[in-house]
């Protein structure tokens, strides 16, 4: 035993002298001399003792003895520090250099910065979007519940996301209300399961202002099981979570600072959300969100059992217990328990769910059951996926380009630096340098240009950090999806900064250890040595010109997909147009109730000054929003294996005046037609030759919204008009044949409306009289996404302008690394033969013909580079077709400009060093050596 401690005492001792050598530097010099200093005491006493006098002693004594720094670099390297001593001094030494050139450090450091630095803010937008988990405990744990089907399954009407990656059926997350009851009662192989459903947007009333909020129901187990404690008041219960009681809410800590600024008496204050009084009781820690996504946190967390008084859904208002059962709605969580195998978790619970839908749903001949699947549930719903996984990557992929880039770019530059010393480094080599701390001493060179590259490419990204978040964002909505720094962005810009410095500096750090000594010291082969090391540089060069040609080609892509975009006429005038919408509570404003209130409103705001035309829709044009119903024209039968229905939208009289839609055929809506009137319609030129083909469809009827299930036999609808064809819900679907439906013969608006409003005015100038003109009718309804018309159409082409003006800005970005690149390796090229031009100069060659010379060497190199680009792109561009619209991945257009514009920067970089060459005096070159 007393072995082992020694042993261990002995192990710890070595790095414990280690660490205070490095840390107490000043204390071990003094230590060491005061050491050396008793040594030569001692030494000059025994030459005294011997018969010397002292003046001789103390001569004897420090020849005996030795020089005093040879014993220093002994003690020093027996503590372990001979390796940080030389990482100093090549820390120095670089640094020296780096300072001595500064052009060539500003122009690498900023390179690298803007490489680095746009590759850590694509990181920090990954890790929130794709990579963050629900700050929870435990988030791993979490299982969400997920179903699959084929085209026959079961599920007949949902609310919520449809999973598109199954193959020839369907899938989600949503579940009925009675399926997780069954579920939660026959669980015994996970923790207690609890429930949640996002509202996205409501409206809230908060000491007399109107606003809209985000709220989210979840069950009284909600925050039990996610193991998450309020920073104030007390959580929702399951006492909370029952029929009859009075509606409770947590506030998130983010709308607690912004509508309360973090008062604690906000416990218990009364606040009405879509007109129902709901007792504040707590609110949620900060970093909080919620389980439907990790990016932003609802405002507001109800109890289930408030989902009929907040926000009223179907039959009598209520999607609890048996009132919808049909309805997939509710979204489904659960702990894994220890020692049970999610198999079988999987399995005990798929039982439970085919028993509720085979004890609640009508089930039809072919039918199928839906099949439970648990996904992970440490993002939430993760809808983020669907929406920027592939957006992402490519951006990623872009961002690693331009980075290898850079790396390329400074690598052609160390190269022509290391070359310039090969004289130096083999003076080095001769007195007996080592090639191991030449390789060192250029590695770190490259390594503290790196570091530089890589502080300044962090201060770049947390300035910048949201940029892109604001990219996201809208005109009339405030982005809450906000990036944050913490260490995993420090570690990736560590990490790529590290592997940067070492993928630039290997090829200039072995070139250095390459050097023949003699050779080298011999000026007569100074020239033929250099003009063999230049064609790595070369190489380097036209790889720089390949990864150029793949960006520059790639942003002519993205761009011209924009310009296609915002080049379409989406069918109607979208000029001098203001929408807004409104979404009545139903509690306040059953059916049909909602239709005379939006009449009541769109009377009001006929008489606002400044307001030329008002109408509205149900849906709002290119929102990625849409309606379908089913459509029967007359004379044809139904037929359960075709598609027959076919998009529309109910709108109000003078509609298609208002939004510049043209008649082709008929009238379109007016005052008559009411609620009591015959039902009539506006069908679009397209649906009408598919309709009614070869005939006039004004005076057709067909049959649209027949619901076997709920018993609704339909009804027969008159065709008034044929309008001109539009794009309905986005930029980039064709014009859609659909037909539209006076709003007044609806049974209801249950989602609200979409005015749309023409005037020659500003749109912030007329907002206060709409505001004041809608409150005069209600003061708690608040007006939604105010915009433009225009601004609605820039939101459809978002994605679309993110990409072109990112990868734009890298095409810049790498035109300027090749022209510095192709710049410096020819500028070098030049000045390593200013002898050979002297003397072919002095032999009677053409200063034009020195010109063509250089620029030859320089587009031979471009098109090398260019060429292999241009294989590179059009592979690469085949895997972002999608994300294209109006052209194809081998767009000759956009591959032409590209490649134009790299030869003409090429020739341009080279240009200064071709007429320097030129200019070149061959009696000056001739004695250049």
């Amino acid at each position: 035993m007393r072995r082992v401690a020694i042993f261990w005492m002995r192990w710890l001792a070595q790095p414990l002298s280690w660490w205070r050598a490095v840390t107490r530097h000043d204390r071990l010099e003094a230590e060491m001399e005061a050491e050396l200093e008793n040594h030569l005491e001692s030494l000059i006493a025994d030459f005294v003792r011997a018969g010397d006098s002292p003046a001789a002693a103390r001569r004897r004594a420090r020849i005996a003895l030795g020089s005093q720094a040879v014993h220093k670099d002994g003690m020093r390297a027996s503590l372990g520090l001979r390796l940080w001593d030389d990482l100093g001094a090549d820390l120095r030494y670089a640094a020296r250099r780096l300072h001595r050139s500064p052009g060539f450090t500003a122009v690498a450091a900023v390179s690298l910065a803007l490489a680095i630095g746009a590759n850590t803010t694509i990181f920090s937008v990954a890790k929130r979007l794709l990579l963050d988990r629900l700050d929870v405990p435990q988030a791993e744990q979490l299982r969400l519940f997920h179903w699959e089907g084929d085209k026959h399954v079961a599920v007949n009407n949902m609310w919520g996301a449809i999973d598109p990656a199954i193959p020839g059926g369907m899938g989600g997350t949503s579940f009925t209300y009675p399926g997780y009851e069954q579920m939660r009662r026959d669980n015994h192989v996970l923790e207690e399961l609890f429930a949640f459903k996002s509202l996205t947007r409501m409206n809230a009333t908060i000491d007399g202002t109107a606003q809209i909020v985000r709220g989210e129901l979840v069950s009284g187990n909600y925050f039990d099981q996610l193991r998450v404690r309020p920073i104030l008041g007390r959580a929702i219960l399951p006492s909370d979570d029952v029929e009859g009681a009075a509606p409770v809410a947590l506030l998130s800590a983010a709308f607690w600072q912004r509508a309360y600024g973090n008062s604690p008496a906000v416990v218990g204050r009364v606040i009405k959300v879509n007109m129902v009084p709901v007792t504040v009781i707590g609110v949620t820690p900060r970093g909080f969100t919620g389980t439907e996504s990790v990016q932003a946190a609802p405002d507001l967390f109800f109890p289930l059992s408030a989902q009929p008084a907040v926000a009223p859904q179907g039959k009598g208002g209520s999607l609890l217990g048996h009132a919808s059962v049909e309805l997939w709605w509710l979204n489904v969580m659960g702990r894994v328990k220890p020692g049970v195998s999610e198999a079988q978790a999987q399995a005990g619970l798929n039982v439970s769910l085919a028993a509720a839908v085979l004890a609640t749903h009508k089930m039809d001949a072919g039918d199928t059951l839906p099949r439970l699947m648990l996904t992970d549930g440490s993002r939430g719903l993760f809808l983020a996926k669907q929406e920027y996984e592939k957006p992402i990557v490519v951006l990623t992929a872009v961002v690693a380009l331009v980075l290898l880039l850079a790396c390329a770019n400074i690598a052609s530059l160390l190269l022509a630096r290391s070359a310039a010393r090969h004289r130096e480094v083999s003076v080095r080599l001769a007195l007996g340098a080592g090639r191991w701390r030449i390789l060192r001493q250029t590695l770190t060179e490259s390594l503290l240009l790196s570091a530089l590259g890589g502080a300044l490419g962090l201060s770049m990204a947390f300035f910048g950090r949201n940029l892109i978040p604001a990219l996201l964002s809208h005109p009339w909505e405030q982005s809450l999806f906000e990036t944050s720094f913490d260490w995993k962005i420090f570690g990736f810009t560590a990490l790529v900064t590290l592997a940067t410095g070492l993928v630039f500096g290997i090829a200039p750090a072995w070139a250095a250890t390459r050097v023949e000594v003699n050779p080298s010291l011999k000026e007569a082969a100074q020239t033929s040595t250099r003009r063999r090391k230049g064609l790595s540089g070369r190489a380097i060069v036209a790889f720089q010109m390949m990864l150029s040609t793949v960006l520059v080609c790639g942003a002519f892509l993205f761009v011209r997909t924009l310009s296609n975009l915002s080049r379409i006429d989406p069918g109607f005038r979208s000029d001098n147009l203001l929408l807004f919408a409104i979404r009545q509570p139903q509690s306040r404003y059953p059916a049909p109730l909602d239709l005379a209130l939006h009449s009541r409103i769109e009377e009001r705001l006929r008489a606002v000054p400044g307001v030329d035309a008002v109408t509205l829709s149900e849906v709002a044009y290119l929102s990625d929003e849409m309606e379908n119903a089913n459509f029967l024209p007359e004379g044809e039968k139904l037929d359960p294996n075709r598609e027959q229905s076919a998009p529309n939208n109910s709108v109000g009289a003078g509609f298609f005046a208002t939004m510049g839609i043209p008649i082709v055929a008929g009238r379109e809506f007016n005052a008559h037609d009411t609620a009591t009137s015959h039902k009539v319609a506006v069908i679009s030129q397209s649906l009408a030759n598919k309709a009614f083909p070869g005939v006039n469809p004004v005076g057709r009827h067909f049959l649209a919204h027949w619901h076997p299930r709920e018993g609704k036999p339909g009804d027969w609808i008159e065709v008034v008009g044929v309008s001109a064809d539009t794009r309905y819900w986005s930029l980039k679907q064709d014009p859609v044949g659909m037909f539209y439906e006076p709003y007044t013969q609806t049974s209801n608006l249950d989602y609200g409306a979409t005015y749309e409003i023409r005037t020659r005015l500003r749109p912030d100038s007329l907002a206060p009289a709409l505001r004041r003109a809608v409150q005069a009718i209600d003061p708690d309804l608040p007006l939604m996404d105010l915009r433009t018309q225009r601004e609605q159409m820039d939101a459809a082409m978002q994605q679309e302008r993110i990409f072109a003006v990112l990868t734009s800005g890298f095409g810049v970005l790498a035109l300027a690394l090749a022209c510095v690149g192709i710049y410096g390796v020819m500028a070098y090229s030049v000045a390593s033969r200013t002898n050979e031009i002297g003397i072919r100069l002095a032999l009677g060659a053409l200063p034009r013909r020195v010109l063509g010379m250089v620029l030859r060497e320089a587009t031979w190199i471009s098109l090398g580079g260019i060429a292999v680009g241009l294989v590179a792109a059009l592979l690469l561009a085949r895997l972002v077709r999608s994300m294209l619209y109006g052209l194809q991945p081998a767009d000759p257009v956009s591959l032409i400009a590209g490649a134009g514009l790299l030869m003409a920067v090429g020739l341009a970089a080279s240009w200064l060093p071709a007429r320097r060459a030129a200019s070149v005096q061959p009696m000056e070159a001739l004695r250049h050596e």
